[in-house]
């Protein structure tokens, strides 16, 4: 069966998103391509991925234009193709149509469609973002694995990953310091 991996950036005070729109929710993040590619690299290879449609489209206004940038840092073009080809599963009541290939839409049935796709899917499903997502399948307890990028940042308020669950344990299988104060932790969900 696959396995479903959440990776997610968050603040020391456990929010994944903080209360700016207009910068996607990201503006405290520490940005750093080492850590970036080292997430990449303990996520795996999945060409499935599951997003809210807030966090869709988001990642359409940024990963979209940056494939057509012939300025953009390679290793973030290389990043914006990936997600090109993965199929992209997009859970939104809003969102009716898109230009990004590979893009699947879903109104709901999120439950229905994760359990399918864990039993059926070609590979390992990574979940990005999507605080309300990542709520309900912690909930139905179809998460196996979470990566989380930590930034070294208190945000004080925000969108808190974990607003509605109830209590699990983790088992940490990886955790690297970064230069930049970023940590990322890798932990398997206990069932």
């Amino acid at each position: 069966m696959n396995k479903i991996k959440v990776l997610n950036r968050i603040s020391i005070d456990g929010y994944f998103a903080s209360t700016n729109e207009a910068a996607f929710g990201m503006d405290w993040f520490i940005h750093d391509p080492e850590v970036d590619q080292a997430a990449h690299a303990i996520g795996g290879k999945m060409n499935i991925l599951i997003l809210g449609g807030t966090t869709f489209r988001g990642f359409e206004r940024y990963w979209l234009p940056v494939l057509h940038k012939p300025d953009a840092p390679s290793h973030l073009k290389e990043i914006a193709q990936e997600l090109t080809d993965m199929t992209k599963i997009v859970f939104s009541k809003t969102i009716n149509e898109t230009e990004w290939d590979n893009t699947e839409i879903y109104y709901d049935n999120l439950i229905e469609v994760v359990r399918q796709l864990k039993r059926d899917a070609s590979s390992d499903i990574l979940v990005l973002g999507s605080g309300s997502i990542v709520q309900q399948l912690a909930e139905k307890e179809l998460i196996d694995e979470y990566i989380f990028i930590v930034s070294p940042v208190v945000a004080g308020k925000g969108k808190p990953l974990f607003e509605h669950v109830k209590q699990f344990a983790l088992t940490p299988l990886e955790a690297r310091t970064f230069e930049s104060g970023n940590v990322v932790l890798h932990y398997v969900v206990n069932k």
